[in-house]
């Protein structure tokens, strides 16, 4: 799919779903994943016809529900481990596997800089409020100007009636960020359903970034209910992974 957020002069965007690649069951199709128990040479292949797509170099991290933050050049070799990226360059883009997690895609107002972060709840969440979204802007900032006139969007992730969760995860946002108690449901035996991207925006708007645009925590967007589009773990368990990009031309 390709995002839709207001156009910046020079960078693009795109967002894969499972379609389009070789692997096979349960891997089925494009699995761009390779620690997932999928065969290398498949998964080479399908990142091959990513990277195709693109028109540019994915930089595939390692993702460890983190803080990490690496600024990617064109010699950034796959596998850095990292949770959220950004760069400078042109043709290299800045790549984030998920398979229930939220991509978030940015771009400065100049269209100079592109970034994404990896936000699963533990990174998102992170340490007294200080999580992967605050790393990278962090990171960013001095490059990346005013705030207010940073493009973000959040791609697919799992949906609001299907994150189930317990009460420890609800306590990490609420006793750091304002607003966050709105943002989860009860579900039953002291669990809650949470909703991801609204999360996500709080904290983003807490950074002043409030051009926020893409996943509104409706089914469409959601992993789990969106079987023949998206790669879910906690649906499928054994999961392949999709990914979200952005980069400059």
């Amino acid at each position: 799919m390709t995002p839709q957020w207001p156009a910046v002069s020079g960078v693009h965007a795109w967002c894969s779903e499972r379609g389009g690649g070789v692997s096979a069951p349960p891997y089925d199709t494009l699995n761009l994943g390779d620690h997932v128990g999928d065969d290398p040479d498949l998964v080479a292949e399908n990142r091959r016809r990513f990277a195709g797509d693109l028109q540019a170099r994915p930089v595939f991290l390692q993702q460890v529900h983190g803080s990490g933050v690496v600024r990617l050049t064109g010699h950034t070799p796959d596998g850095t481990q990292a949770d959220a990226c950004w760069t400078t360059e042109r043709g290299v883009a800045c790549t984030i596997m998920v398979a229930d997690c939220l991509p978030v895609l940015l771009a400065d107002a100049a269209g100079s800089l592109v970034a994404a972060a990896h936000c699963g709840w533990r990174g998102l969440a992170g340490d007294a409020g200080a999580g992967v979204l605050e790393a990278l802007w962090t990171a960013i900032a001095p490059a990346a100007g005013d705030a207010a006139r940073v493009q973000v969007w959040l791609g697919p992730c799992i949906g609001p009636d299907a994150f189930e969760v317990g009460p420890e995860v609800r306590t990490a946002f609420t006793a750091s960020t304002a607003g966050a108690a709105k943002c989860f449901r009860p579900h039953g035996d002291g669990k809650f359903l949470a909703d991801l991207p609204a999360l996500a925006r709080l904290r983003l708007a807490a950074l002043g970034i409030t051009r926020i645009h893409g996943n509104d925590g409706s089914r469409a967007w959601c992993t789990v209910a969106n079987p023949s589009r998206f790669f879910s773990h906690r649906r499928d368990r054994v999961s392949g992974r999709f990914a979200a990009a952005v980069w400059r031309t």
